[in-house]
């Protein structure tokens, strides 16, 4: 018999799949923008709340349901048509499994969120990728066009991470009537507040104008809540459709901290507003100094901005690691730069022209 070790067989699609990078941690002397994290500490409360839900020999509450509730009433919706769980991310991954599976297909923009990929071949399903327009943008009729029979879910993210720009209201209410009822349309809004483009499609007026059960909305307190470590994000959509999530998933995902800290988050709104309105200003500033330097920024609504390096990726990548600013690359393509500290401005600006194509 041979003393070789023999591994079990992993499906060759799972075997393939890179594992997911999230952005580089900083050294204390240098900014670390690379994962869109909120700069600000933990809005006022939090950590109080966090304290009291010190019961941790105790199971939390499965379904989230004071969140819930919370949110229900905050979205005049009713809490089953609201689902909590570990991060946005998460739920996506619920909803297509609950959805999508072998001989069926997920259309998406690229580039976008990095996990869609991964997120849609565990499932089985096969991804179809709508290459993004000239100006970083969804491009929703290409996207229409790519919905077939075989299509089961469209994930539409806006602002796109990692390249800025948002998907305008009405050329979303136009795609939703383009694409047919059976296929569930995914609304990722992870970054929804810092858009400051009024035009932009926003989640709780799809849901109150178009009423249609095909479209699920996904929201995030990890980004301008700042709870990043907490892992708390939330869907709302068709109870139907929910529920079919909700069998998907991992159960207790959410913690009690996690909860106690949303709930706590959602009772400063006064501050979370202020804090947001500062790093969208910031942002602003700096896709204009960005673009002085001869970058051609896209628009920017996260929190975040985006340098189209293409192949110089890489190389411009390690400037600003040399400079130490940590930023997210994504080869052959670009440079997501987060949006942090104000002292992190000038020392991008500064890498920015001694890397700027001339």
């Amino acid at each position: 018999m041979s003393d070789e070790k023999v591994l079990p067989r992993i499906r060759p699609e799972i075997a393939a799949l890179p594992a997911y990078r999230q952005g580089r941690q900083a050294s204390p002397d240098a900014f670390k923008l690379s994962s869109n994290e909120n700069p600000f500490e933990p809005l006022p409360g939090v950590l109080e709340a966090v304290h009291a839900a010190g019961a941790f020999n105790r199971y939390p509450d499965a379904t989230a349901a004071r969140l819930r509730e919370r949110l229900a009433a905050r979205y005049g919706v009713s809490p089953d048509e609201v689902h909590v769980g570990a991060g946005s991310v998460s739920l996506l991954a619920q909803l297509l499994l609950a959805t999508s599976g072998p001989g069926d297909e997920v259309v998406y923009a690229w580039r976008s969120f990095e996990a869609y990929p991964s997120l849609v071949a565990v499932t089985g399903a096969t991804s179809v990728q709508v290459p993004l327009t000239t100006e970083a943008r969804h491009d929703l009729p290409a996207m229409a066009a790519a919905v077939t029979e075989r299509t089961r879910l469209v994930i539409v993210c806006s602002p796109n991470n990692p390249t800025g720009p948002t998907v305008g209201y009405d050329e979303f209410a136009a795609f939703v009537d383009e694409v047919p009822r059976d296929v569930l349309i995914v609304l990722d809004e992870a970054y929804a507040e810092f858009v400051t483009d009024r035009s932009s499609v926003e989640g709780g007026r799809v849901r109150a104008v178009l009423d249609r059960p095909n479209i699920v909305v996904l929201r995030t307190f990890s980004k301008a809540y700042g709870l990043a470590g907490l892992r708390v994000g939330y869907a709302i959509g068709n109870q139907a459709v929910l529920d079919a999530a909700r069998s998907t998933a991992i159960p207790l995902s959410v913690t009690a901290a996690g909860e106690a800290a949303a709930l706590a988050s959602l009772d400063a709104e006064s501050e979370l507003l202020h804090r947001v309105s500062v790093i969208a200003e910031r942002r602003d500033r700096l896709v204009d100094r960005l673009r002085e330097t001869g970058w051609d920024v896209p628009d920017a609504q996260g929190n975040f901005v985006w340098l189209a390096a293409g192949e110089r990726t890489l190389e411009v990548a390690a400037a600003f690691d040399a400079a130490g600013l940590i930023v997210r690359p994504f080869a052959g393509d670009g440079i997501r730069i987060s949006i942090g500290e104000e002292e992190s401005l000038d020392r991008i600006v500064e890498v920015a022209a001694a890397t700027a194509a001339r």
